[in-house]
């Protein structure tokens, strides 16, 4: 077989590779967006990926399944955002806390569910479409939690760009106190926006369960919370690109075992961390100015879209406490309430 042969089922496979990453990594950038640094995905991700199997395992519905994944990851991101954003704590310190409590909880919880046989996600292919040359194989011959995603990509950048509601959460993130000004209540666009983002690393962990690596196992999504953390920063917290970045992730993990098999001599764990290897190297690129400084030796025109491209400015107001009560009322500065003497 050909390189050209190969290439369509390699990428075909990073595409399921990506799909828990995508819901992650798209979750993840809704919630900063808003202003919420939630960095319990590693945990989430794990905990809910367990409970998604039990549940399925014990219903016998995949859809229930997802469902309570969901529900878990929604409630992680509770903690989150009545932590970080009601009661103004370290939201930093709460996603680590989170990470570590969850990770440890899906392997006491998950122990009776280690290795058992269970539901998975059934194969759809779609008619007609599934036999276009290149893209049938490649888009069209996979499964709902798949075709799904690429739905979840479309409508998170017309729900941020396209609506009201969408533009209002990027305010919340960049400028509370002008959102505030506006008559917005931020820390109930805060909450919202990390509970959906929460929802959406609970889907995740479903999706690796139930679909791209069926059945659960001792830390089964190990490593995938923080590369969806990772991602969102790469795609300069945008829901197109941050899908982009976690397909290039599929990519390498693809790469990475299709190296395992054509150099047997090498050790395993080679292939095994290369990904993630390589996942820092570019993001370290794109965070430290590199490409900045070698983008201005370009000239003008080719300049503009490059930085564009891989820009990755967080929100102003990303993981900033902002002053306000339960009412959604600037809080006053001390001392306001009290007259001169």
């Amino acid at each position: 077989m050909d390189g050209g042969a190969e290439i369509v089922p390699l990428l075909a496979t990073a595409l399921a590779a990506s799909t828990p990453l995508v819901y992650a990594a798209v979750g993840e950038t809704l919630a900063e967006r808003a202003g919420v640094i939630n960095l319990s995905a590693e945990g989430a991700m794990m905990l809910s990926a367990m409970v998604g199997f039990a549940a399925a395992l014990s219903t016998g519905s995949v859809l229930a399944g997802f469902a309570a994944a969901a529900a878990v990851g929604a409630l992680v991101a509770l903690v989150v955002a009545v932590g970080g954003v009601h009661l103004r704590r370290s939201q930093i310190a709460i996603g680590f806390v989170l990470a570590m409590l969850c990770a440890d909880l899906s392997s006491v919880l998950g122990g009776p569910f280690v290795r058992v046989p269970g539901p998975t996600v059934p194969g759809m292919a779609i008619p007609v479409l599934r036999d276009v040359p290149v893209l049938g194989p490649l888009f069209f011959q996979s499964d709902p939690v798949v075709y799904a995603s690429y739905v979840l990509v479309a409508g998170a950048w017309l729900f941020l760009y396209r609506t009201r509601a969408g533009l209002l959460l990027r305010a919340v993130g960049e400028q509370p106190a002008a959102a505030n000004a506006r008559g917005a209540h931020v820390a109930r666009v805060r909450t919202a926006a990390t509970l959906l983002g929460g929802a959406l690393v609970g889907v995740g962990g479903a999706a690796f369960s139930l679909d791209f690596k069926a059945g659960w196992s001792h830390r089964h999504t190990a490593g995938y919370g923080w590369i969806a953390l990772a991602i969102v920063i790469f795609g300069g917290f945008h829901p197109v690109r941050a899908a982009l970045g976690a397909y290039f992730f599929g990519v390498l993990s693809s790469m990475a075992s299709l190296g395992q098999s054509a150099l047997p001599s090498v050790p395993t764990q080679v292939f095994s961390v290369a990904p993630f290897a390589l996942m820092i190297v570019v993001l370290g690129l794109t965070s430290s100015g590199l490409l900045e400084r070698l983008g201005a030796l370009l000239p003008d025109p080719a300049r503009r879209p490059l930085l564009r491209a891989f820009d990755a400015t967080p929100p102003a107001a990303l993981g900033k406490a902002y002053p306000a009560d339960a009412d959604g009322a600037e809080e006053k500065p001390r001392g306001a309430d009290q007259g001169a003497t």
